[in-house]
């Protein structure tokens, strides 16, 4: 039996502080388990107790590669050892090029096993020579020993970089011209192994993760084991059903983001389970490839973001059997990013309760890159999306209210899990932390129900985001995306509310792979003409019932050109960089207020 079937999940039990000035603090009132001293502690640990089980599997022919956990630990070992025979440690990182893999995860595990850090980098970075500043950026950042990439071939233009070419360059395939075959790696040293591992303990750098650089390059923040260690511990604690039986997971989710890379790796490694590597994403063509690993292997945790839950959907209307194996075994749905439009959710929900008679655990989390990542979660069922839920183990929320809303607070967390700062940064790493030590989120929430702590959280967007009408009324940017993506149903994979200065507030539309794929449509100068899907945007419009020009959307328009990476408008992590956006945009921004303008939609 699993998930529901048992009530498998914890209950939410949350200790509430208030404050004279306002400010409430929640803590989880439950205690918090033991933490493992160090990532590869695990595998040594399932090596031993179950060594033919699955770690990590990737597609190889018309099967998968399959490398158990005594496989693992047998190359992990031997990888080690040759990065130390190379002289690589704590002051000499391995920069990551390309995406997820298993020899990927050997290489990070290695790494983490000897006290070296890695840094896994949006492969976009090294492929798009638009993205080589950034790249390089990266690079003089953290000043790594080492570069990997999957394929020399592939990645043979920024593996050429100067400041990437003097390094020790190692590729899977296509090495020559100075690249070192993964295969000599394998080889193992003669270094001592478990005298290294030996120095390895909580405060230990494990990688360095770049956030998303929505607002300026990339800074680089620390994640040390006691931060991993913790968030797994933290994890199990909300979600029993880990440690009950190893879980599976079939999934895309970049490593070089925090929540692909060390919340669903390490829950895989944590708890003994095995992680199928997708080499699909939620965008076509690529979703084929997840169908096709799908239809080999199914998850006992199905992780996705609203869009590829979307497409999942959609196949699993025309493939019954896709539908009962995906569901069958299924502990935990879980979808990350933007909140699920309802009506997926609900066809999910009801596919489940056709498949086996009920639901599986459906929910979602909150955390950021420098939080490891997840801080609140919903971990028994909710009635739908957006919720957070309350602080898991060991987590202290303080909740700092808004001035100019009594209804929300600004969210600041402290706990095991927090990042002890970014990488040669000292000036951001202090103003990243208020004088209690509060790890500052720059998120605001508010409460379920203000008088039942229990019921937990919603996110309400992120207060840099917010602007100004003409009028002097604040816009709740963040909100308001998240509510209109939900109210497009399907019809968007992003919005951009608009308005700053002006009297009232307009969307930009990126419209999803769905909308393109149902209503004709032509581009003009960068906009998108289309009679059906204008015509059903305008119908989502007409169902607003808000009053008050800082709540209600009065004019949309379509884009015809997705968000550029290379440009700054979107992050490797698919997250928008509204300011890049609108200012290279700012043509569209014009005509979005212009009414004799076609492209504009209007109530």
């Amino acid at each position: 039996m699993h998930g529901s079937d048992i009530g498998n999940y914890r209950a939410h039990k949350v200790e509430r502080e208030d404050r004279p000035d306002g400010t409430i603090l929640l803590r989880s009132g439950w205690p918090m388990g033991r933490v493992a001293r160090c990532t590869t502690d695990w595998l040594r640990d399932w090596a031993r107790e179950t060594p033919d089980a699955v770690l990590l599997a990737e597609r190889s022919g018309a099967g998968w590669r399959e490398v158990t956990y005594a496989q693992a630990l047998g190359m992990v070992e031997a990888i080690a050892a040759a990065l130390l025979d190379r002289g690589l440690g704590a002051d000499t990182p391995i920069a990551i090029l390309s995406g997820n893999s298993v020899n990927h995860g050997l290489l990070t595990l290695a790494a983490q096993h000897v006290g070296i850090p890695t840094m896994p980098l949006a492969e976009q970075y090294a492929l798009m020579p638009g993205a080589h500043r950034t790249l390089l950026h990266c690079i003089g950042l953290v000043r790594p020993g080492m570069v990997y990439a999957e394929d020399g071939a592939t990645y043979a233009e920024a593996l050429a970089l100067p400041e990437i070419a003097r390094l020790d360059r190692v590729v899977t395939r296509g090495a020559g011209g100075g690249l070192v075959p993964f295969d000599d790696l394998l080889k193992g040293g003669r270094a001592d192994v478990d005298a290294a591992n030996a120095t390895v303990g909580p405060d230990t750098l494990a990688k360095i993760l770049m956030t998303s650089g929505s607002t300026s390059l990339p800074k680089g923040v620390q994640t040390t084991q006691r931060m991993m260690c913790a968030n797994q511990t933290q994890i199990a604690d909300a979600l029993p059903f880990l440690r009950a039986r190893p879980p599976r997971i079939v999934d895309w989710l970049p490593w070089n983001h925090v929540f692909g890379g060390s919340h669903n790796f390490n829950m895989m490694l944590a708890n003994g389970g095995a992680l199928y590597v997708d080499a699909g994403k939620p965008v076509p063509p690529l979703v084929k490839t997840s169908l096709e690993n799908l239809a080999l292997t199914t998850g006992t945790i199905a992780f996705n973001v609203p869009v590829g839950f979307a497409q999942v959907l959609a196949a699993m209307r025309e493939d019954a059997d896709l539908k009962r194996r995906y569901f069958e075994d299924l502990d935990m749905l879980f979808y990350a990013g933007a909140s699920l439009p309802q009506e997926v959710w609900a066809a999910l929900e009801d596919m489940a309760r056709e498949v086996r008679g009920n639901v599986p655990l459906f929910t979602s989390s909150w955390g950021l890159t420098e939080t490891a990542p997840a801080c609140l979660i919903q971990h028994v069922p909710a009635k739908g999306a957006g919720i957070v839920g309350v602080p898991m183990t060991g987590v202290t929320v303080k909740l700092v209210p808004d001035a100019a809303d009594d209804s929300r607070y600004e969210v600041r967390v402290a706990g095991p899990n927090i990042t002890p700062g970014y990488v040669n940064d000292p000036k951001k790493t202090a103003e990243a932390f208020d004088e209690e030590g509060y790890f500052i989120t720059g998120d605001a929430m508010s409460f379920i129900d203000p008088e039942d702590m229990t019921k937990g959280l919603r996110f309400e967007g992120r207060i840099a985001e917010e602007f100004k009408l003409a009028s002097g009324t604040w816009v709740k940017a963040g909100a308001m995306r998240l509510d209109w993506l939900g109210r497009l149903g399907g019809l968007a994979q992003d919005v951009v509310p608009c308005g700053a200065e002006r009297m009232e507030v307009g969307l930009m539309i990126v419209p999803s792979a769905r909308a393109l794929a149902e209503h004709p449509t032509e581009a003009a100068d960068g906009a998108l003409l289309g009679e059906s899907l204008h015509a059903a945007i305008r119908a989502r419009l007409a169902e607003q019932t808000e009053t008050g020009a800082s709540r209600r959307v009065a004019r949309v328009l379509v884009l015809a050109d997705p968000p550029s990476i290379a440009a700054g408008e979107a992050t490797a992590k698919g997250n928008l960089n509204f300011r890049k956006l609108l200012t290279n945009r700012a043509a569209l921004l014009a005509r979005l207020y212009d009414d004799a303008d076609p492209a504009v939609i209007r109530p």
